[in-house]
């Protein structure tokens, strides 16, 4: 009997899609809702330049408020026959934690697309009701008619990233926090990432950033922007709180090898300027960018760090347009571009 093997694509390999989930929920960004969904939309249009955009909505009105939007941004309609919306009922907006897991199942010489039933229980229970979000896989694998091949663990878009050559960041307060998989160990774990992603080694760094209520994802601090390189945000400030995780987390990623041995190359992001909210910390981070097949989209924060975070990912990605999009409204929802994107691969 063949065996199945898993293999989870980097985020810039090839793409058929990027898909988005509308957002509705007020209580996200408490006060200062009004202005999110113009976000949204600035980032459906810039993805729209780029590839297929697919976008979760609740009904009909939704679609409209979409469609609206995006005729300002696109008047004469260039790029509007790439945004497809579906009636797909979500809780919030972050479809990177919830949405569908792409990866790419091998068996007996054949290879097809399949999506990933990671369960969803909103970052530990944090946020209820989840159970539309938690069944947003399901509904996108019935939609397109993939097979969904669930995985009985825990597990977030936003809490992992691979660099497509069997290598996976993560961190340790998040993944072997108790709110997410409390009957599995740091052995178990991996071993489902191995099994599901087609992962050889997993590089744990450690501790979050300030104002994360994810309890720690990596894509709020460190990237892989190809096989060996990776881009890992810095703070310089000692008296900042988020100087000491940040400088163990390069200390450890300046250790760490790919599975033959060679050291990684590790490149320095810088934060910006600390972003607060009615007293609150937020996560604010370069690092929460969204690699697109033409484009990378970049959250900024009206600070002088901004355009020293564009020129060194641009560095980075030499064949990508590197855009800027105002993330200071969307922040206060405690996240910014990657967490509200998924990239759905295209199956060369």
């Amino acid at each position: 009997m063949s065996e199945t093997r898993y293999y989870m694509p980097p985020e810039w390999a090839q793409h058929s899609a990027t898909w988005l989930s509308w957002p509705h929920k007020q209580e996200s960004w408490p006060g200062r809702f009004s202005p999110v969904p113009a976000v949204f939309a600035e980032l459906a249009f810039q993805l729209s330049r780029s590839e297929a955009v697919h976008i979760n909505v609740m009904d009909d009105s939704m679609e409209e408020e979409v469609r609206t939007l995006l005729k300002e941004r696109d008047p004469e309609g260039l790029f509007v026959s790439r945004i497809f919306c579906h009636r797909i009922p979500t809780n919030d907006a972050w479809c990177r934690d919830h949405g569908p897991n792409y990866v790419f199942r091998e068996c007996g010489g054949r290879r097809e697309k399949v999506i990933l039933n990671w369960e969803f229980n909103a970052w530990g229970g944090k946020y209820e009701p989840f159970d539309a979000d938690n069944a947003v896989p399901e509904r996108v694998a019935a939609l397109q008619g993939l097979p969904l091949v669930p995985t009985g663990m825990v597990l977030e878009g936003g809490a992992i990233d691979v660099n497509g050559s069997g290598l996976l960041l993560t961190t340790e307060a998040c993944l072997l926090n108790p709110n997410r998989n409390p009957s599995m160990n740091r052995t178990q774990i991996e071993e489902s990432l191995s099994r599901y992603l087609g992962i050889g080694k997993v590089l744990w760094l450690h501790d979050g950033i300030a104002g994360d209520d994810t309890d720690g994802h990596v894509d709020d601090m460190a990237r892989f922007v190809d096989e060996r390189t990776v881009v890992t945000a810095v703070e310089d400030d000692p008296a900042d709180v988020n100087y000491e995780p940040l400088q163990e987390n390069y200390r450890l990623l300046q250790s760490f090898t790919d599975l033959s041995g060679k050291p990684l190359r590790v490149v320095r992001l810088p934060m910006p300027d600390p972003v607060f909210h009615e007293g609150e910390r937020l996560p604010a981070s370069y690092a929460n960018f969204y690699i697109a097949n033409s484009a990378v989209l970049v959250p900024i924060y009206r600070c002088s760090r901004d355009a020293m975070a564009i020129s060194v990912l641009q560095q980075c990605f030499p064949g990508r347009e590197v855009v800027g999009i105002d993330c200071c409204d969307l922040i206060w929802g405690l996240g910014a571009i990657h967490c509200v994107t998924h990239e759905e691969p295209a199956l060369l």
